[in-house]
């Protein structure tokens, strides 16, 4: 999207009835408000990522695994 097809919409909102726009006005707070968040994670949670992400060979379940831990889980 072009900045001109940004102004054009934004000027059209202008014209709106104020419920409409402040309903518009609520979305757009909701985007930015978005775009300004930032997640973090605990340390525990870092150091997993990196075990997890610096093991070369992850170990694969079988079918016949996980329908056993899964049994195992029921009971």
């Amino acid at each position: 999207m072009k900045k001109d097809q940004v102004k054009a919409a934004l000027d059209r909102v202008l014209t709106w009835p104020a419920a409409w726009q402040e309903q518009a006005l609520r979305l757009l707070s909701e985007i930015e408000k978005q775009d300004a968040a930032t997640a973090s994670l605990s340390d525990d949670q870092v150091a997993e990522i990196d075990r997890r992400l610096g093991d070369p060979n992850p170990k694969f379940l079988t079918l016949a695994e996980v329908r056993e831990r899964f049994a195992r889980r029921r009971a």
